[in-house]
């Protein structure tokens, strides 16, 4: 008999309908009671559903009958954002096959393409699915020649349904069973499994996800972790589909969690391999483990000073299902303790602000964002930087080196102009231009991160009219003319709002940031003097005028000098008032710096 298991997962661009079709092959399978069905049944947190997006990988495993044969289907959900491209590819590596899901109505996008070469990459055999083939402006013709023609895939006899209103999901069964083989069993080696999530459960510890590749385990069995050398004792293995159902053992070819009483997720990172304690001479590491690396960096600050512990809590809360998520303390004199976080992405940072402020009912100040800098000082050493607080005088700096992005834009022909006048601005390098077809083309530019940071997604958007879409990585670092820019407010310098950014952009930046915190920060009874200076060199000056009261209005009549003596006591109280007055700045006023309109 032919081995019954499938193991699958589902990439696709965002909002192509991979979550959609997922419900409905649970459904389909009679996998849950058809009383529990509700939208996004594989996503569990509030903000998944609210956004529609993926974030933590899950998996579903179940029966389905074809053709007289019982197979046993181990679907396995990827996370849908750029952010998570390393649990995508960990996911991929988990699985024989994968549903490639395209849009009928939109066609190939960034992310289709990316999310192909990472499986092709992978070795998993791709099987193109055309979704929402029900809506009325869908283009079966024209989606199936992008997708030969972008990707190279054959869509001869293509699978075509629509996941919201079921129509072919017998047909996606089809080709699951068909298509995707089936695992190769080594029971007689010893074991080896792949980690490709991990969360923590405050009565059981950290529950892995593991693809069993050999041999097996089971309860009782004590097992290490290869790249952190833990071990542990095995508590239970088993399956899930929404919920756990308990199994003697995990067998190669398996998927399923393991419970081993761990304490830290730090310990059972994404892609690591997992082995029977005693072996490590006996078995090689999966292949593909990367440590976990942020590349995004921002301070989080509590409104009122009194919430730091509750802060600090808060976020060792978060980290314990998020292990990509760093975090340390950090002093600004602007905005008093709190810390410096490190995220995967823009999307990663977002989601962690959500879930701080909504799940644990905090108000907080996350100051503008900025990424990881390698510098080569003069002596010789060589430091890293996250924080613009931390970049020292230049004149000790010999070379410094910023992160650079691949990135790939598919956007209709009509907005290509407006888009590299764009790309030319922001120091992006065309590599590639690409026409797919008679209006649709794929650009490829190399740009550094640094530009990424900066109001980027909401010009782009802005210039295509939202049809345009994005997908990068960061393919190293290159050495750029890179400076401080540091905001004084009445000659004192604001450390929350300094940015580091490339020389040419310098005047246009520090002048277009001080002219929008004129706007956000409210008039004081004083003069205030907001100045950008780059190495103590003022470059840009705007002022907030003071707000006059009217000490003359109860003067009716009688000698000027009344008047002017009243107007000269107002102008020493204001001279005093400038010197002990504490300017209130509102949160606008730090994230401001992403949102100024370039000159």
């Amino acid at each position: 008999m032919t081995n019954p298991i499938r193991n699958f997962c589902i990439i696709a661009h965002i909002d192509h309908g991979k979550s959609t079709l997922a419900d409905r092959i649970l459904q389909h399978s009679k996998a849950i009671d058809t009383r529990n069905i509700q939208a996004q049944m594989l996503d569990t947190l509030d903000i998944e559903r609210e956004r529609g997006i993926t974030i933590k990988a899950q998996t579903a495993t179940f029966d389905y009958t074809y053709n007289g044969t019982e197979y046993t289907l181990n679907l396995i959900d990827t996370p849908g954002h750029v952010d998570f491209t390393y649990e995508v590819s960990r996911s991929l590596a988990a699985c024989e096959g994968a549903l490639l899901i395209v849009d009928a109505s939109q066609g190939v996008e960034a992310q289709t393409v990316a999310n192909t070469y990472l499986a092709l990459d992978s070795g998993v055999k791709v099987v193109p699915i055309l979704n929402k083939i029900d809506l009325p402006h869908s283009d079966i013709d024209s989606t199936c020649l992008q997708i030969e023609e972008e990707l190279g895939i054959s869509t001869v006899d293509i699978a075509c349904c629509s996941a919201k209103s079921g129509i072919g999901i017998e047909e996606v069964f089809k080709r699951i069973i068909e298509e995707i083989p089936a695992p190769e069993i080594h029971l007689d080696r010893p074991l080896r499994a792949l980690i490709f999530d991990s969360w923590f459960d405050i009565y059981q510890g950290v529950i892995i996800l593991v693809r069993v590749i050999d041999g097996s385990v089971k309860a009782g069995d004590k097992i290490e972790i290869f790249h952190s050398g833990s071990v542990y004792e095995v508590q239970k293995v088993g399956k899930t589909c929404l919920q756990f159902y308990p199994m003697d053992s995990l067998s190669s070819g398996e998927v399923g969690y393991i419970i081993a009483n761990i304490k830290n997720i730090a310990e059972t990172q994404v892609g690591d391999t997992l082995f029977h304690h005693g072996y490590r001479e006996k078995i090689v590491a999966l292949e593909g483990f990367k440590p976990v690396k942020q590349m995004v960096y921002a301070g989080v600050f509590p409104m009122e000073n009194s919430d730091f512990n509750h802060l600090r809590d808060s976020l060792q809360k978060l980290a314990l299902n998020d292990s990509s998520l760093s975090f340390s303390p950090e002093t600004s004199q602007a905005l008093g303790v709190g810390f410096r976080c490190g995220f995967l992405g823009f999307l990663h940072m977002e989601i962690v602000q959500e879930r701080l402020e909504r799940e644990y009912n905090l108000q907080l100040i996350f100051t503008a964002p900025s990424c990881s800098y390698r510098l080569k000082l003069t002596q010789g050493t060589e430091i890293e930087i996250q924080n613009p607080a931390e970049f020292p005088d230049s004149s000790s700096i010999e070379a410094l080196f910023e992160p650079v992005t691949r990135a790939i834009f598919h956007l209709p022909e009509t907005y290509v102009g407006a888009l590299l006048q764009f790309l030319s601005e922001r120091r992006g390098e065309q590599k590639d231009i690409k026409y797919l077809n008679h209006h649709r083309v794929q650009l490829t530019y190399e740009i550094p991160l640094n530009e990424i940071i900066f109001d980027f997604f909401d010009k782009i958007k802005s210039l295509s009219r939202g049809y345009v879409t994005l997908d990068y990585e960061i393919i190293g670092y290159q050495q750029s003319d890179l400076i401080k820019l540091d905001i004084l407010i009445n000659g004192k310098p604001l450390d929350a709002l300094s940015v580091i950014l490339h020389r040419s952009q310098a005047y246009y930046r520090g002048k277009a940031l001080v002219k929008k915190l004129q706007s956000v920060i409210p008039r004081q009874q004083f003069e205030v003097a907001l100045q950008a200076a780059v190495q103590n060199k003022v470059i840009s000056r705007e002022t907030i005028k003071p707000v006059r009261k009217d000490v003359i209005a109860k003067c009716y009549g009688g000698d000027i000098s009344r008047k002017r003596k009243l107007l000269e006591k107002q102008k020493e109280g204001k001279k005093r008032m400038k010197v002990v007055g504490m300017i209130e700045i509102p949160q606008e006023a730090f994230m401001s710096v992403l949102s100024i309109d370039d000159e």
